[in-house]
């Protein structure tokens, strides 16, 4: 197909499209939660499906939690987790995320103390919420799609550079718990 237009001036985006066929996600994540009577733990794993040329940027991995926890602790040896209380979340903001062979899978370990009396609903209710996951992957068109040629023509003299920037982004990418 061709795509004939005239281009405004500055940056802009020419084509953005979605996939409504089903496609391996690029970051999986698991989640297992477990309450004991004085606290409750959480373990994270993201894992990458990329190949090993490809990098993840920029991961936000939102975990929801318990309404009552205090006093977190967490442990991971990639990126950095804070505890948000307003939203009863956790959020895992990784850096970079490669893919290929062995080094595909992060985690990351949390604990929050549980007051002595607590809901059982409203627990339960908590924890049914969805774990959301942003991320940005340059240079990867996970459909497969690709411009095979480029062509840019200017009579008035303008020197445009012709080049395609691919850019994978999450979209409204949720996990849910069982």
């Amino acid at each position: 197909r061709t795509i004939s237009f005239i281009p405004p001036d500055g940056t802009f985006e020419l084509m953005s499209y979605r996939l409504n066929t089903s496609v391996r996600p690029p970051i999986w994540v698991d989640a297992v939660i477990e309450q004991r009577v004085s606290r409750v733990d959480y373990l994270v794993k993201a894992r990458t499906q990329l190949g090993p040329r490809s990098v993840a940027r920029d991961i936000k991995i939102t975990v929801p939690v318990l309404p009552d926890v205090s006093s977190p602790e967490f442990q991971t040896k990639s990126g950095r987790v804070k505890y948000v209380p307003a939203n009863d979340t956790l959020v895992w903001h990784i850096r970079k995320f490669k893919g290929g062979e062995g080094n595909n899978e992060l985690t990351m370990r949390g604990w929050f103390s549980l007051p002595s009396v607590g809901k059982d609903d409203e627990r339960d209710a908590s924890t049914r919420r969805p774990i959301t996951v942003e991320f940005e992957i340059p240079y990867l068109a996970v459909s497969g799609l690709q411009v095979r040629f480029l062509k840019v023509v200017e009579k008035s003299g303008y020197v445009a550079l012709p080049w395609v920037r691919y850019v994978t982004v999450n979209g409204d990418y949720q996990v849910r718990l069982v």
